[in-house]
């Protein structure tokens, strides 16, 4: 008989699957990091540097406690609590306006209880209320000299103590004290003609320093301060007038670099942070968005409690001429 027919030949193996697709690209600085229902206490947030962070963590849609001594207009500064209340809520945030002298240690804790109230969590204190008198030693009266230490100093202190039990129940938990670097207290020449002044700012860096080193790994802990001098009523009216608010910066430039620190994690702590500093680590470049005039933005003044990197230039007394 005929030998049988030979067995088909089998199938052809299934085709590969089709590769993955790549993975999505990697979302921006902006998108993973945010204040986004976030609670912040602000001290001497009605107006400056203050209500700038405030208007910068609103954006993202935080919630701002305003603890400040100013509710009614004052003849010579803008803003009260309300006004920025409502600048904040404009800008999209929310907004809790609450009279608080940081001397009274009573008035600190119950505004943290509001806060509490409506919003749920504190998970942020900005220490920004301070006192200035640029006097010398025998030129500084007693009044000034025990209002620059109760403001700076204690009131840091004081609202860094009341607020800390919620801190430490909050997301994220931080505290910025807007004080000088720590290195630079060790100089004579930021005590020499100011010497009150200077004791009751370095008393806030102190305090941040050892509260870094209590609080390590709980609740982070920094300073922040300007490279230049920032266009606030305390240069206008105190400092160097019409001329110095000229060749300064604008708040702003406090504002994102605030932003930059309280986004980061709490293992960011016990740093002493300089503004355009922070923002060259965060790929920062065009620094000239930030000049109150912009054809000053090369003759900046230098603010106090800072000396100048060598990529700096244009400020007053620097003799680089590498640009930023």
């Amino acid at each position: 008989p005929p030998p049988p027919p030979p067995p088909p030949p089998p199938p052809p193996p299934p085709p590969p699957p089709p590769p993955p697709p790549p993975p999505p690209p990697p979302p921006s600085m902006a998108a993973v990091r945010s204040l986004q229902g976030r609670t912040l206490f602000i001290t001497g947030a009605s107006r400056g540097i203050g209500k700038a962070i405030a208007l910068r963590a609103a954006r993202d849609g935080a919630n701002i406690i305003i603890a400040s001594k100013t509710a009614e207009p004052h003849p010579r500064l803008p803003g009260t609590i309300y006004t920025a209340a409502a600048e904040i809520e404009a800008a999209g945030g929310k907004a809790l306006p609450v009279v608080v002298d940081v001397r009274d240690f009573e008035q600190i804790e119950k505004a943290a209880k509001l806060g509490i109230e409506k919003f749920g969590s504190i998970d942020i204190l900005v220490n920004n209320a301070s006192a200035i008198n640029l006097r010398g030693t025998l030129a500084t009266e007693v009044k000034r000299y025990d209002l620059m230490q109760d403001v700076n100093t204690r009131g840091t202190f004081m609202s860094s103590k009341a607020l800390l039990p919620f801190l430490l129940k909050g997301t994220n938990p931080h505290i910025l004290n807007l004080s000088p670097p720590l290195d630079e207290i060790t100089k004579p020449k930021w005590f020499k003609n100011h010497t009150a002044y200077s004791i009751a700012k370095f008393g806030m860096t102190l305090s941040a320093m050892g509260m870094a080193a209590e609080f390590n790994g709980k609740v982070a802990v920094n300073t922040l301060w300007p490279r230049s001098t920032i266009a606030t009523a305390a240069v206008g009216n105190l400092l160097g007038g019409d001329a110095m608010m000229q060749r300064s910066r604008t708040p702003e430039i406090m504002a994102d670099a605030a932003w930059s620190i309280l986004t980061r994690p709490t293992s960011f702590t016990a740093n002493y942070c300089v503004d355009d500093d922070i923002l060259i680590e965060e790929g920062v470049t065009d620094f000239d968005k930030y000049a109150v005039v912009a054809a000053n933005k090369d003759n900046l003044q230098v603010d106090f409690f800072v000396e100048l990197p060598k990529h700096m230039i244009g400020f007053s007394g620097n003799k680089q001429k590498s640009k930023l």
